[in-house]
């Protein structure tokens, strides 16, 4: 099967629909865990053998696809010709000689690029869609079908193919027909109104945070339609969309006003239902640590040398402290101004509650338990040698 996808690719071009050949990017990487080519798949991998067609491009769609590959499936990348998936030019900063962005780099790993031009390749995709087990794309809904590339159209093309649609508002609704992107659909979706200081304006979460999970949401639903498909024989339409996602991970502040009517607000690093929960101001930078209940908040007391508190009946539960929440804080605000990160890290070594330093970036990936579980891969670049990964988790 691969020999033939490689003859019906290298026809693209002959047949004038690839106008350009764009920068492939199969990386290799560690075998056990980034495979990047089929001969670098076999059995250990559980998506062998499972071909992914991905019409998807910025980061949703490619950050499912790409978990998908470094499970072991063939993921051959769909790009528009003489232009490409729009974040290979999402930067500063880019590789020096493909001019490609780290930006693209990063969802991107272990795939096949090749360009098609759909308003003209139709049949050719249907070529395609013909060895392919799974189809993802991104496009706003009804964009696809007028190039007879819908579900409805391609099922006839593949019976078993199962078809994965990732949209900004789903397929049905008055919003349906908008395009989406990650920090808009955080936006409408209540995600920056409650992220920030609590006097604040409202901010966006570092990394595109509903993408990637949109990205996650429909990995698992691809899996969960494969195993089914085990039984039925027949494929499926999935749909996820970035603004039910953003819903979902509402989560807490969601269900307490679902139910309680409780309207969430910004409150920094600290948390609406646990105290202490947050980050504190320490000599050298900031220190975060979470007692999740009151056992580890005697334990953070008796740490501290303030045992008082934890029998203090305005902090001795967890309800009271929330409820004296500014009074408690003053108190562990100052004692832990006095100490360096460093510091208390050594003093609540083998505590019950968990505890960290915030680090920067570069603090991020120069921690010598990141490197211990080799989280960073080196992979081959068919232009720019060797470039670095985060790789699975």
């Amino acid at each position: 099967m691969l020999s033939q996808n490689l003859r019906l690719v290298r026809g693209l071009v002959n047949y004038g629909v690839c106008r350009q050949s764009l920068r492939n990017f199969a990386a290799v990487g560690d075998k056990n865990n980034a495979p990047d080519n089929a001969s670098d798949v076999d059995e250990r991998h559980p998506l062998h053998g499972i071909r992914i067609l991905d019409l998807s491009r910025i980061i949703a769609g490619p950050y499912c696809t790409m978990v998908l590959a470094d499970l072991g499936a063939e993921v051959i990348k769909v790009e528009r010709p003489n232009f490409g998936d729009e974040a290979r030019k999402w930067g500063p900063p880019f590789l020096e000689n493909s001019n490609d962005a780290a930006y693209f780099l990063a969802p991107n790993r272990n795939k096949r690029s090749i360009c098609i031009d759909i308003k003209r390749g139709t049949q050719l995709l249907h070529r395609l869609v013909e060895i392919s087990d799974v189809l993802v794309e991104n496009y706003v809904p009804g964009t696809l079908e007028r190039y007879g590339l819908g579900y409805e159209q391609l099922r006839k093309v593949n019976p078993k193919l199962i078809y994965c649609s990732m949209t900004g508002y789903g397929s049905v609704g008055p919003y349906a027909k908008r395009p989406g992107y990650d920090v808009i659909a955080s936006s409408v979706g209540g995600l920056m109104h409650i992220t920030g200081e609590r006097d604040g304006p409202p901010s966006k979460v570092g990394v595109a945070v509903t993408d990637m999970s949109t990205g996650l949401y429909a990995h698992g639903a691809i899996l969960a339609a494969l195993y089914q498909r085990t039984r039925t024989q027949r494929g499926q339409k999935i749909e996820v969309d970035l603004l039910s996602t953003c819903c979902s991970l509402l989560l807490n502040v969601g269900s307490n006003y679902l139910n309680s009517g409780v309207k969430a607000g910004r409150m920094g690093t600290a948390h609406s239902s646990i105290v202490p929960y947050q980050s504190f101001k320490t000599k050298d930078g900031y220190l975060t640590l979470g007692t999740g209940s009151d056992v580890q908040f005697e334990d953070l007391c008796r740490r501290l040398k303030v045992e008082h508190l934890a029998q203090n009946p305005k902090f001795k539960t967890n309800k009271d402290r929330v409820s004296n929440r500014v009074e408690l804080l003053r108190i562990l605000e100052q004692m832990l101004s006095e100490g360096t990160s460093r510091n208390w890290m050594k003093l609540f070594e083998g505590a019950s509650f968990p505890v960290g330093p915030v680090n920067s970036i570069p603090e991020v990936f120069e921690d010598e338990h990141i490197k211990a579980i080799g989280l960073v891969k080196s992979l081959r670049h068919p232009k720019d040698g060797t470039v670095k990964v985060v790789g699975p988790p």
